[in-house]
């Protein structure tokens, strides 16, 4: 990948700037089968394992600058990873467009669109990454990042070293919450994440009632065959948790090695703000267990 550089400083896994070692971004593209794939990557001095992370936005909103994207990269490159982001197509809302971004007025965007996206960013690193590639996704992102896992599988690519999910969505309907997430939830998400709206944003995404019944765009409630080591990170407060434990769940007896966190104290979204509490907890428990899997392996960390 060759394309615009620019300087960033690290920030550091502990949620501070180490003003003392820079980012080298990148920002390049990848050939899909719908076109270029904006990407950028960041990488440091000592970067060594590769990390392909995939922003969230309920599908319909999100790019290389938000913070979700572009911060998390920051924090994962200063911690000694290499990071490429991924600026998959969004859905189209019709009448609406995508928004924050001009839309084709002759051509929808759904499944399988962001998926494919995120499948020839995942093939192309590969095919450069020495030591294999873990894959990340926050939110939607996840979503996809699960459905890409399937969807290498299913085609017998190169398996993954591992995969991390932040307070993904995995369900084309939001399974049951339990008492326990109801009672965490507080603020406007109270009113916005009731499963009606987030099952009405999984339709969008989905754009016909059968992708809806696809494991490849919502794996959650599927066979979950090929799937690396995983890690799941909800948020204490977010009726997402419900569709987190129960993908954890199904990783697990699916024989998954997988391992399970509830941030306390957290909301939707932690990493989409770099300045909370949650967004630096969560970056410690993504590279302490991306470090793990290093070792499991007899790579330097």
């Amino acid at each position: 990948m060759r394309g615009r550089r620019r300087a960033a400083e690290t920030e550091s896994a502990d949620g501070g700037v180490d003003t003392g070692d820079t980012v080298d971004a990148v920002d390049a593209v990848i050939q899909g089968p719908h076109g270029p794939i904006p990407v950028r990557r960041y990488t440091t001095p000592t970067g060594t394992a590769t990390i392909v992370w995939v922003h969230g936005g309920a599908f319909v909103k999100g790019d290389l600058d938000l913070p979700e994207t572009h911060e998390v990269a920051l924090a994962l490159a200063g911690a000694g990873f290499t990071v490429i982001t991924v600026d998959y197509r969004l859905t189209s809302i019709p009448g609406l467009g995508i928004l924050g971004r001009a839309s084709s007025p002759t051509r929808r965007i759904h499944y399988p669109v962001p998926v494919d996206d995120v499948v020839a960013v995942l093939r192309a690193v590969q095919g450069e990454a020495r030591g294999g590639v873990i894959l990340g996704g926050a939110s939607a992102g996840a979503c996809l990042s699960a459905a890409a896992v399937l969807r290498l599988a299913h085609d017998e690519a190169e398996p993954l070293r591992g995969v991390f999910f932040a307070y993904g969505i995995f369900h084309a309907s939001l399974p049951e919450r339990s008492r326990e997430v109801r009672s965490r939830l507080r603020g406007r998400r109270r009113f916005t994440h009731i499963p009606l709206l987030l099952n009405a944003v999984n339709r969008v995404y989905a754009g016909s009632r059968a992708a809806l019944a696809d494991p490849h765009a919502f794996p959650g409630g599927h066979p979950l065959p090929g799937f690396p080591p995983a890690l799941l990170i909800d948020a204490d407060s977010d009726s997402m948790r419900a569709s987190g434990e129960q993908f954890a769940r199904e990783l697990a007896a699916a024989r998954v090695s997988v391992r399970y966190h509830v941030l306390p104290g957290t909301d939707h979204a932690f990493l989409n703000r770099p300045g909370d509490p949650g967004f630096a907890a969560g970056i410690r428990v993504i590279v302490d267990w991306a470090r793990r899997l290093d070792v499991a392996r007899g790579a330097p960390t």
